[in-house]
């Protein structure tokens, strides 16, 4: 979609969806690599838990490693439409390798949201200068804190620098990352107002990682990370920016917004593997495909798909019509959140179908429906849930405040992988 179009088309039911000349060159290089060096791989992928070296080398040449940073911190300055079209194609070809690309990922959006100009371009400069740099987001909490709102790992003002101490559970990439931007509270007193942010050097004294195994989404490399007496610079500390909790909900519906066009390549990859089955395994005499309830079920998913496709791409130029001050946010926040919900569960609905069609075939591996299935489930509580989706949706619908502790995932409500 073109960036200056009148969004008045956004907004009702005429919408232009035209990638400009730009969008369609690169789409068509990421399609092509995700065609060609992801969708071969994906049973390599999901045993190494990572992208194999040359993988990552031709990714990384592509420019892929630095496609979250923001043109002013040195990077190319996506749009979040040219964006979308990107995560699509790349989990068309495995969903899990999205999660396993050089980059700051999730680190650099988080940063962008909630630094200024200066402190962002200082804090994505070392990934602008080593691609194959990695960085995550150590959000999540295994359980809630009893007495209080907030996290339990906690920021202590000694001297003249912050102690870390706890422990970060759900971190994708934390394993791999050189850098960490870890949650803590900062004020026991202020419960969830009372959180801060902090850049941390992985290889700091203090801090362990150990990796989990999910169901899905095994290139993630979700681990969990253990802070114990950790000592970082007051520089380092983040939650001294204006509108803190609004900054927090745009990088959390913004990184969903990406998890959902990620589930949208999810739901292609599954329906295209699904439709070829079904037209060359046979049952009395004719391909299985040419029986209504499974003509009509393929047609159903392709729906899903359409619709998914739609709801992302008009969610995400919404975000670069706020950016060009052209749109309010609430607008980019409610149509991302029942983008968010639609995608994700049309994304399980097309994995789930793709293994119910395939038969027996459908739970061995020699076919990829039973890894979509799981990525489908695991990509659910990605970023944000349905269930988190919709209560920001609601909330705007109803006129509610936006309370972030509400709508932000944590140990009360349900946690995810960020």
């Amino acid at each position: 979609m073109h960036r200056g179009e009148d969004l008045g088309r956004a907004r009702g039911t005429m919408i232009d969806f035209a990638p400009t000349e730009e969008q369609q060159a690169l789409q068509e290089a990421v399609r092509q690599f995700a065609k060609t060096m992801l969708a071969p791989r994906i049973r390599e992928t999901e045993k190494l838990r990572g992208l194999a070296p040359e993988v990552q080398a031709a990714a990384i040449e592509m420019g892929l490693s630095l496609a979250s940073i923001p043109e002013s911190s040195g990077g190319p300055g996506f749009s979040f439409v040219t964006r979308v079209l990107l995560e699509e194609e790349l989990a068309a070809g495995d969903p899990a390798a999205t999660y396993g690309l050089a980059g700051p990922g999730a680190f650099a959006l988080a940063i962008a949201e909630l630094c200024d100009e200066a402190r962002c371009k200082q804090f994505l400069a070392p990934f602008v200068e080593h691609p194959d740099r990695f960085g995550a987001v150590a959000w999540g909490e295994a359980k809630p804190v009893d007495s209080r709102g907030g996290f339990a790992t906690t920021a202590k003002w000694i001297g003249n620098s912050f102690t870390l101490e706890g422990t970060k559970s759900y971190v994708v990439g934390a394993s791999r990352a050189e850098t960490l931007l870890v949650f803590a509270q900062v004020d026991d007193a202020a419960d969830w107002n009372g959180v801060g942010a902090f850049v941390v050097p992985k290889h700091v004294h203090g801090i362990s990682i150990e990796r989990v195994t999910t169901l899905g989404l095994e290139a993630a490399d979700v681990a969990s990370v253990r802070l114990e007496h950790v000592r970082v610079p007051r520089a380092s500390y983040l939650n001294e920016a204006k509108e803190w909790s609004h900054r927090l909900l745009r990088f959390f519906v913004k990184n969903a917004l990406l998890v959902a066009a990620r589930c949208t390549g999810l739901q292609r990859a599954a329906i295209e593997v699904t439709r070829d089955y079904v037209q060359t395994r046979t049952a009395f005499g004719k391909p299985i495909g040419h029986f209504q309830a499974v003509a009509f079920n393929i047609s159903d998913r392709f729906i899903d798909l359409e619709a998914s496709r739609a709801m992302v791409q008009r969610a995400a130029f919404l975000w670069d019509a706020v950016a060009a001050g052209q749109a309010e946010e609430n607008e980019a926040l409610l149509a991302s959140a029942r983008a968010i919900g639609f995608a994700q569960e049309a994304a399980m609905r097309a994995g789930n179908d793709a293994v119910q069609l395939h038969g027996g075939a459908g739970f061995m591996r020699d076919y990829p429906v039973e890894k979509y299935m799981r990525d489908a489930k695991q990509l659910q509580v990605c970023g944000m849930t349905t269930t988190q989706a919709d209560q920001l949706a609601s909330r705007i619908e109803l006129g509610l405040p936006l309370e972030w502790s509400l709508l932000v995932p944590t140990a009360e409500s349900q946690n995810v992988f960020v």
